[in-house]
């Protein structure tokens, strides 16, 4: 049995990742004495260690090298920005004897026995030259640290209650969450992750008391079951990314910290959804999506079905009577062979909020009619819809007029098509005709 040090911090500046990965590297050694050493710093995670903890006064070698000679230490794990070659050099110098193991996702010069970087994206070959010849390198998804709760929760099928997974990091030291959420759609039902090590975290909990659509999770050890639960992520291009993969969740990742920037990098090239830094005006265009009814799947037709079969949505139909599973799925069907004619589900982050149709759509004088409607279950979407409409009706379409035909009874209708500046051009019996012109 060997004895195994773990040199890792985590604070309310440098965040949890460290340690929380460290944890999951400390599980392999099963058969060995495991102890971390830790400073005391604002916001560390020593009482969230299963482990033996020794906190340092400093980030010293001297103090390190007289704990590893006092613990008889054989092997050290390094996940320390501040651990450069020169340290290590002169630990392995002091303690001949000693393995050195370093945790690196940034691509620095090592004097180490063994080098993990876990990341999807990471290339052994880069580290050519950093590290001595002999030095055992680990890199890549195979060697990805993924705790035990998800391999345990892959297998387990959950009803989707979030609309949202946000985890932007555990100390969250730009206050992202806060400002996410007060851009984000009042609509979705969310689930945001933190730790206490987030300095804001006392202005994220009043803001959460005040949203009944908002939950907090803090220090949470089920974050499996919560991504399990959920349709959507908004994370950090961090470890979290091999989480949010491996539990096949769409996910939007946010730069926040330039050591993210490989990872960002292999998300963008392998065509991810990825945000530089948090700009409102890109996450909303990032977010939305259409997915056209010709590659729905049975499941997703069945529910835009359901919608359209709602008393709510179908008392403003033309034809108010429910339809039949057959014949709807026998519309979505013919639709691959029809060119007057397109329909939408409306996507936002993943999640469906409606549907936008046009139909007899005459592209001679590209003209079409147009059609929306919400999930029966939300609110407010109304505009999220007409903007989709006039985007893709004037700009993928090419259009250069849109009629819509409107209940008079239907007065949100009517509103919302005035908002976005359709005129009334006729009357057909209770139905006003309003158009609008590119």
């Amino acid at each position: 049995m060997a004895n195994i040090l773990f040199r890792a911090d985590a604070s309310s500046q440098i965040g949890t990742g460290h340690i929380m990965r460290d944890l999951v590297l400390a599980k392999q050694f099963k058969e060995d004495n495991i102890i971390f050493a830790c400073q005391e710093l604002e916001g560390n995670l020593t009482d969230q260690i299963p482990y033996p903890v020794v906190i340092l006064k400093s980030n010293d070698i001297e103090e390190l090298d007289q704990l590893i000679k006092k613990l008889q230490i054989d092997m050290i794990v390094i996940d320390h920005y501040d651990i450069d070659y020169e340290f290590e050099k002169q630990l392995k110098i002091h303690n001949p004897k000693l393995k050195i193991f370093v945790l690196d996702d940034t691509y620095e010069r090592h004097y180490c026995d063994i080098l993990l970087n876990h990341n999807i994206c990471a290339d052994a070959k880069r580290y050519e030259g950093l590290v001595p010849e002999k030095c055992e390198l680990r890199c890549g998804s195979q060697y990805t640290l993924l705790r035990e709760e998800f391999y345990e929760e892959k297998g387990i099928k959950r009803e989707k209650i979030y609309d949202l997974f946000i985890a932007l990091g555990g100390a969250d030291t730009q206050n992202l969450n806060l400002q996410l959420l007060e851009v984000l759609p009042h609509y979705f039902k969310i689930a945001v992750v933190t730790t206490s090590a987030n300095k804001n975290i006392e202005e994220l909990k009043v803001y959460v008391k005040e949203s009944v659509s908002v939950d907090l999770y803090i220090d949470f050890n089920q974050i499996a079951k919560l991504m399990n639960q959920s349709r959507f992520a908004i994370v950090t291009p961090s470890v979290t990314v091999h989480e949010v993969l491996f539990m096949e969740l769409p996910f939007l990742a946010i730069k926040t910290a330039e050591n993210q920037k490989d990872m960002f990098a292999y998300l963008l090239n392998y065509g991810y959804s990825v945000l530089e830094s948090f700009q409102p005006d890109k996450l909303e265009k990032m977010a939305i999506d259409l997915k056209n009814f010709i590659d729905l799947s049975y499941t997703e037709k069945v529910e835009v079905l359901s919608w359209r079969n709602h008393p709510s949505v179908r008392k403003w139909m033309f034809d108010k009577e429910p339809i039949a599973l057959k014949d709807h799925i026998s519309y979505i069907d013919g639709l691959k062979k029809k060119i007057d004619r397109i329909y939408f589900v409306v996507r936002q982050f993943g999640q469906a909020v409606g549907v936008i149709d046009f139909t007899h759509i005459d592209r001679n004088n590209l003209i079409a009619e147009i059609g929306l409607y919400a999930r029966p279950t939300l609110k407010g979407v109304g505009s999220l819809l007409m903007q989709n409409v006039l985007m893709y009706g004037f700009e993928d379409l090419k259009l250069k007029k849109l009629i819509a035909k409107v209940f008079e009874e239907n007065l949100s209708a009517i509103r919302l098509y005035e908002k976005f500046g359709f005129k009334q051009v006729d009357r057909q019996g209770t139905l006003i005709v309003m158009e609008k012109k590119r």
